[in-house]
């Protein structure tokens, strides 16, 4: 079934979760120092005040693909995410390893994978 109403990476997956997912470049044999930076953050109160439920981060080759589930909507979190410091703390962090797959990259925005197929059962 095709999902024409949400087309964007943060889909909703039921009342109360959304599901971000970032598609970008990782440099060779980085995946360590990147897991590291992720295991920092994720031990402090950042991922709590931005809802993050569960986050995974893959690799296939140069491919960077991070999934990031939330207990609210995108636009809360980007709206929280503007006020911590530790948001852009990461990124400060990530620079040397993650780099933008597509070359019209402006921010964050423009890495979030846009949905265009969804399955569920029963429907």
């Amino acid at each position: 079934m095709t999902d024409t109403a949400d087309t964007q990476a943060t889909a909703r997956v039921d009342r109360t979760t959304a599901r971000n997912i970032i598609v970008a470049k990782i440099a060779p044999g980085a995946e360590a120092e990147v897991a590291r930076i992720f295991g920092e953050s994720d031990a402090t109160d950042l991922p709590h005040a931005l809802g993050v439920t569960e986050r995974s981060l893959y690799s296939l080759g140069d491919l960077y693909v991070h999934l990031v589930e939330f207990d609210r909507s995108a636009a809360e979190v980007m709206e929280i995410a503007a006020r911590q410091p530790g948001f852009g703390e990461i990124s400060r962090k990530l620079d040397p390893f993650i780099s933008p797959y597509l070359s019209t990259w402006r921010g964050p925005q423009d890495a979030s994978a846009k949905r265009f197929y969804t399955w569920r059962p029963g429907s």
